[in-house]
């Protein structure tokens, strides 16, 4: 089954790496939100937090699984953030997938940033629960994602009933 996706990634950093993943030849044109060129993100960007929002809630419709593409500096990322809290709590099903392996332009990989879904929480039958400890998280390069990244995300679909 074709799954529509959101991408939710550190734009500025980790666009090459994540265009290298919607590029693979595993999507189709409707499977995935359009990416924004720098300039379209920089017009919406300046246009305040209400339009980014805005912009975000659009793009996420209509999607069951959101890929978070996790690179150097991903968890620190505001509007990531907001993309996942969004996704969990419309139960959309989420995968993270680590991306700082992959090469840019430059021939050059990443550190090995911090998974967002580490550092978020919530209460679940009067407990706290680690995002992480929900959805699955997977290596692009080590977990052969060309390979398996439609099967991670018919995985999280269904896991959250999608």
């Amino acid at each position: 089954m074709v799954r529509r996706v959101y991408f939710s990634f550190h734009h500025k950093r980790d666009i090459i790496r994540v265009s290298q993943i919607r590029n693979s030849g595993v999507f189709g044109k409707e499977d995935a939100q359009p990416f924004l060129d720098k300039a379209e993100w920089e017009k919406i960007k300046h246009s305040g937090d209400q339009k980014i929002i805005d912009w975000i809630n659009k793009q996420m419709e209509g999607t069951s699984v959101l890929v978070l593409c996790i690179g150097a500096e991903t968890n620190s990322r505001k509007w990531v953030r907001y993309e996942i809290q969004k996704a969990y709590r419309e139960k959309r099903g989420i995968v993270g997938i680590r991306i700082h392996q992959q090469k840019n332009f430059e021939k050059e990989t990443d550190y090995k940033g911090i998974n967002p879904l580490s550092t978020m929480y919530d209460s679940i039958d009067e407990k706290e629960v680690c995002l992480d400890t929900l959805y699955s998280t997977y290596d692009w390069i080590d977990d052969n994602g060309r390979e398996n990244i439609q099967k991670w995300i018919e995985e999280a679909a269904i896991k959250v009933g999608r």
